[in-house]
């Protein structure tokens, strides 16, 4: 028996009702309703086979046969809409989250070595993240449903705003004193990040006894910002998972490189410095570079209203960076950020992934290019 059909039973008419859905109250009722009045929170997974939605989101989004409609179905309810666990796609969306998180994590690390950890951060939030995935998701497609419900078109998405949903979080841990880091601005160090928080470097919430979601849960603490965001993010995120568990990882690593890793983000733009011409002398001490020295290129307009003057940084024969501006010391900083940049956004190529060795008759791992850090200015 599939498992989205486990828990049913049929009533007189033949029509097979969940049992799993019905609330505490109900169950232990003596004299109980007939249950063919009874509506399910969302669509039976019967009716997915009849909705022309939801084969032309299989078909648009090139998806095997070997997966079934009932759990690309799945994929598209929220728990918010319905909190049974066999019926949301809660479980999808975890394992879609730790593969698209692994592998997004592993491209960005191989290929951009220098990457500064905060840096990485966001360039992971800027591929992985949910505003990321939320448009992902619109770019499909897919519509969202009024109000979830037992008569919605299975092709539509199905979440509730006002009703508990889940957030996903594939590692990181709850901090003891995460009441105290919003309540007075706590400083976190880089190194606590990387071993206590999430993958995009974010304070993890307290959770509650209970990790279902469930009508004894607290509310107040699972009511996200954005719900609708939430729930286009878990939708990429489920089917994903869906095809990591019916097509292999193969198959959902190349998913994940032509819809996630193949859109295009501008990483110099996230970078922040505050001394730029600090950290570029002490990089250029550590790596036994000659200091870096400013000079003067080119200018014009020295005595108008709008002079530009071009600058240079230099180590030795060799320019590190180049930028004009409006002054020479405006030029200079630029250049300092020019020069910092294109270290940091060194990249050798393409080179081989770790998770290249998990294919079968795969080549040997060779080791890639690893950075000794940034610079702590």
């Amino acid at each position: 028996m599939p498992e989205w059909m486990r828990g049913a039973r049929s009533n007189a008419n033949g029509s097979l009702i969940d049992q799993s859905h019905e609330s505490p109250e109900e169950s232990s009722t003596p004299h109980q309703t007939d249950s063919s009045q009874r509506s399910l929170p969302s669509p039976h997974p019967d009716r997915s086979l009849r909705s022309a939605k939801l084969a032309a989101l299989r078909a648009r989004l090139s998806l095997s046969s070997k997966i079934p409609l009932q759990v690309l179905a799945r994929a598209l309810v929220d728990p918010s809409a319905d909190a049974h666990p066999r019926f949301n796609n809660a479980n999808l969306a975890f394992v879609g989250a730790s593969l698209l998180q692994y592998h997004t994590s592993e491209w960005l690390v191989t290929r951009y070595p220098r990457l500064p950890m905060g840096i990485l951060f966001a360039a992971m939030k800027g591929y992985a993240g949910e505003p990321a995935l939320d448009r992902i998701a619109r770019a499909w497609g897919v519509e969202a449903a009024a109000a979830p419900g037992e008569e919605v078109d299975p092709g539509y998405l199905q979440f509730s705003p006002d009703k508990p949903t889940v957030m996903m979080h594939k590692w990181g841990y709850a901090r003891a004193e995460a009441k105290e880091l919003t309540k007075y601005k706590w400083r976190r160090g880089m190194s606590s990040r990387v071993v206590f928080d999430d993958p995009f470097g974010k304070t993890i919430p307290e959770q509650t006894e209970e990790l279902e979601v469930s009508d004894a849960r607290n509310i107040r603490e699972m009511i996200v910002p954005d719900t609708e965001k939430n729930a286009h993010a878990n939708l990429v995120r489920a089917v994903i998972g869906a095809i990591y568990l019916h097509c292999g990882s193969e198959t959902a690593k190349t998913f994940i490189k032509s819809y996630v890793l193949s859109r295009e983000l501008d990483l110099s733009n996230l970078f922040n410095f505050k001394l730029p011409q600090r950290e570029l002398t002490r990089l250029c001490a550590r790596e036994n570079f000659e200091p870096p020295v400013a000079r003067l290129l080119s200018e014009t307009g020295r005595l108008s209203r709008t002079p530009v003057f071009v600058v240079g940084i230099y180590s030795g024969h060799d320019m590190l960076g180049e930028a004009a501006g409006a002054s020479l010391d405006a030029a200079k900083i630029s250049a300092c950020i020019n020069a910092l940049k294109a270290w940091y956004l060194y990249s050798p190529g393409d080179v081989g992934l770790p998770s290249d060795t998990l294919a079968e008759d795969a080549t040997p791992w060779r080791p890639v290019y690893v950075d000794i850090g940034e610079i702590i200015s």
